[in-house]
């Protein structure tokens, strides 16, 4: 399929990332398999609203048939899970294309108020834990009185926890525990330092107890993903290029425990392509590891067994399993822990809904996702849920809730911990 989009008349409006866009549209042959892997066409059965649909409309903007508002709405209704990616017999590299056209997008046409004021919002407070903390503080008592609030708000608040952890400082090093096997740098991410803080300290633990020492940069940012995925993609070179200038080279890897950060690290060439930072971007990029990849790469020392017997149901985070194609790693890590069961969930390649923002943004759609899969957890009868991302693990831990049916919702890393015996 041969496409007419302008690359040299776009190339001013959007850049370099055009000719990736003009790829990824020729790529596509229309085939359909995307569309049982798509979970906003699994809910709503519209071809717009699936993979294959958005390329066609996305086509049709940047070949000037369609205005960037009328294809806007079904953009902003892809959750960027990139299930999709997955699925896609021809290669389709959909987030070269849907990461610049929300970029595009957000530059030709007038937006809601109430969209860039719900947008600021979460700029302003989620990658910054600090602030994150009094904003979580002060939504907690706004809570009882939403009903008087904006609509573009319920959704921040009811994904607010009633009670936030302590929090709890990171240290610049943890050395190695007995001969040192790596040296490795972590990005602390931004919410996660808020709303779980010890899935960082279970991270430091199980490293150093498995000869990894580690450097916590103090002067780290947001990785840059909050920015990508809604598409202010000048924001996201900002915190690519901070990034790049603090976490040190003599490193074997960077490595992430939230899939969503690790996804966008590895992707930052999105951002920059032709730029004169892109051999730099590159060589990063390619030292990211998900904590998971990294330590089953490693091999880690045979943990002992759980207390009691658990049985937990494995949730693959889209940006592990599709974005970062990580499934088989977390999974050898916890079979290695004795006493500890793992089922598997019933369409497990498809999102909860968290997805970055989504949930924020469309909370309809996320709300529908999370109940579709906590009823598949539930229906596998696991006492606990394992994850590698703070937005799932929020998400799911609130639908089950919602339902009067809690369970715990642990981080890989967390299972590791309590199998070595380590001090939360």
């Amino acid at each position: 399929m041969q496409h007419n989009i302008p690359v040299n008349q776009l190339r001013h409006t959007i850049g370099p990332q055009v000719e990736g866009m003009a790829r990824a549209v020729e790529a596509c042959v229309h085939c359909g398999f995307c569309l049982p892997a798509c979970p906003t066409y699994r809910i709503l059965g519209e071809e717009m609203n699936s993979p294959r649909g958005r390329i066609i409309l996305m086509k049709a903007a940047l070949e000037g048939e369609l205005s960037a508002p009328e294809v806007k709405p079904y953009i902003d209704l892809c959750l960027g899970c990139l299930a999709c990616t997955t699925a896609c017999p021809s290669g389709v590299e959909y987030e070269a294309l849907v990461t610049p056209f929300r970029a595009y997008a957000r530059d030709h046409g007038q937006r809601p108020f109430m969209e860039k004021a719900r947008e600021r919002l979460a700029q302003e407070l989620l990658p910054h834990p600090g602030r994150f903390r009094l904003a979580a503080a002060a939504g907690r008592l706004a809570k009882p009185f939403q009903e008087l609030l904006p609509d573009e708000l319920h959704g921040m608040l009811a994904l607010l926890p009633e009670h936030l952890p302590h929090a709890r400082p990171l240290p610049a090093f943890v050395p190695a525990q007995g001969p040192r096997r790596g040296r490795v740098a972590l990005l602390a991410g931004c919410v996660q330092q808020a709303l779980a803080p010890q899935i960082n300290w279970a991270t430091l633990q199980v490293l150093a107890m498995n000869g990894v020492e580690v450097v916590i940069p103090a002067e780290q940012g947001c990785c840059g993903a909050l920015p990508m995925h809604i598409g202010d993609l000048e924001a996201a070179r900002r915190m690519a290029l901070h990034n790049l200038g603090v976490f040190p080279t003599d490193v074997d890897s960077v490595l992430t425990n939230a899939a969503g950060c690790g996804s966008a690290m590895k992707h930052y060439e999105l951002l920059f392509e032709d730029d004169f930072a892109l051999e730099e971007v590159i060589a990063f990029s390619r030292r990211v590891r998900d904590v998971s990849e990294f330590l089953d790469e490693l091999g880690i020392q045979a943990p002992s067994p759980l207390p009691q017997p658990l049985r937990v149901a494995y949730h693959d985070a889209c940006h592990l399993a599709h974005a970062q194609k990580i499934t088989a790693a977390p999974r050898r890590l916890l079979k290695m822990v004795p006493g500890l069961s793992i089922t598997e969930i019933a369409e497990a390649d498809i999102c909860c809904g968290s997805a970055g923002t989504y949930n924020l943004e469309q909370p309809e759609m996320a709300g529908q996702l999370g109940q579709r899969k906590v009823g598949h957890i539930l229906a596998t009868g696991a006492e606990a849920v394992v994850t590698g991302n703070i937005g799932c693990m929020v998400q799911i831990r609130n639908h089950l809730e919602a339902l009067d049916q809690p369970r715990p919702v642990y981080h890989v890393m967390e299972v590791l911990a309590m199998a070595y015996g380590l001090a939360g």
